[in-house]
C-alpha cells in the first residue's frame, strides 16, 4: 500500500493536502491516533485499497515520538510510507490565524505560543518529511502541488517563478533571487512603456542584446543542477523571483523565457506579482 503521512504546523494547509489527495483517490483519515496506524492500514488492505493518506497534528503530542516506529514498522511490512510535512513562516501563521479569527489548537488565543510549541513537537518528525513550504500559496496551488506529487510514482519538484518589482519589496517566500536589473528597460519607451513583458515586442528589445540570453541561459543552468538536489533533500516545492525595477517588463521577460525552457521538465506555476502595479512610468 502506498501511505502518505500528512503532518505539519496548525495552518500550514494540512486540511488542504489531504484533501487534495482525497480528489486523486487516496482514502483519507484526518488526525487519526497513531497508535492506530496499523490497524487502520490492516482494514484497508482488506478492503483491497491500495492508497491512502493519515493526517497527524500537534493534538497528539503524546503520541510523536511514537510516530517513528508506527512509521518504521509498516515499511517494515512492506508499504511504501512518505511523510509530507506541511509548513509556513511564523509570520504567515499568524496572519491565517488572524484573518480566520480561529483559536490556535495547542494555545488558544496565544497564537505565537503555540507555533512555538507546534515547531517543537513536530521539530523529529520533519527531519524524515518531504516538506511544503506554503506561504506564497493558494489554496489552489497547493492542491495543486499535492494533486500533481502524487498523482503518480513520477515525484516531480514543484517549483514557483515570480516576477515582481524591488520597489514593492523583495518576495519573503521566495528561496531563490535573481536581479536582472542590469538588462536594457523598455520602460523608457513610450511605445514599449505601457505595454509588459508578455509582450511580443517588449520581449524582443529586452531580449535584443546578448546579456538576457545568457542571464537565463546561468539561471536554468544553475536551476538544473540544484533542483535535484532540493528534491532529494525532501522538498516538494521551492519560490524563485525574478526581480526587476517594478516588476512590469524584465522580470516579466525573463520569468517567461525561463517557464518555457523548464515547463517540461519540472511542474511551474508562474506568477507575475507587481505587473499591475504603479502606474505606467512606475519603473520597468
Amino acid at each position: 500500500m502506498r501511505i502518505i503521512i500528512v503532518t505539519g504546523l496548525a495552518g500550514g494547509g494540512k486540511t488542504t493536502a489531504l484533501r487534495a489527495l482525497e480528489d486523486i483517490g487516496f482514502f483519507c483519515c484526518d488526525n487519526l491516533p497513531i497508535p492506530l496506524f496499523a490497524g487502520f492500514v490492516e482494514s484497508l488492505e482488506k478492503e483491497d485499497i491500495t492508497d491512502c493518506a493519515i493526517s497527524v497534528d500537534g493534538r497528539q503530542l503524546r503520541f510523536i515520538d511514537e510516530c517513528h516506529r508506527r512509521v518504521a514498522a509498516l515499511r517494515a511490512a512492506g508499504h511504501n510510507v512518505e511523510v509530507l510535512f506541511v509548513e509556513a513562516a511564523d509570520e504567515v501563521l499568524y496572519r491565517r490565524y488572524s484573518e480566520t479569527r480561529r483559536r490556535h489548537p495547542l494555545s488558544g488565543d496565544d497564537i505565537a505560543e503555540g507555533v512555538r510549541q507546534d515547531r517543537e513537537a513536530l521539530a523529529t518528525l520533519r527531519n524524515e518529511a518531504s516538506i511544503l513550504n506554503t506561504g506564497g500559496l493558494n489554496v489552489h496551488e497547493v492542491k495543486k502541488i499535492v494533486s500533481e506529487r502524487y498523482r503518480s510514482e513520477e515525484h516531480k519538484l514543484s517549483i514557483n517563478i515570480q516576477s515582481f518589482g524591488f520597489k514593492y519589496g523583495l518576495p519573503s517566500e521566495s528561496e531563490l533571487v535573481f536581479d536582472v536589473r542590469y538588462l536594457p528597460n523598455p520602460h523608457f519607451d513610450p511605445v514599449l512603456g505601457p505595454q509588459d513583458g508578455r509582450d511580443r515586442d517588449v520581449a524582443a528589445y529586452v531580449f535584443g542584446g546578448p546579456e538576457a540570453e545568457e542571464t537565463v541561459d546561468r539561471i536554468e543552468s544553475h536551476l538544473r543542477f540544484a533542483l535535484p538536489l532540493h528534491a532529494r533533500e525532501g522538498k516538494l516545492y521551492i519560490a524563485i523571483g525574478i526581480g526587476c525595477t517594478g516588476g512590469r517588463h524584465r522580470s516579466v521577460a525573463i520569468a517567461e523565457e525561463l517557464t518555457r525552457r523548464l515547463g517540461n521538465d519540472w511542474h511551474v506555476l508562474l506568477r507575475h506579482r507587481d505587473l499591475l502595479k504603479g502606474t505606467v512610468r512606475s519603473g520597468g
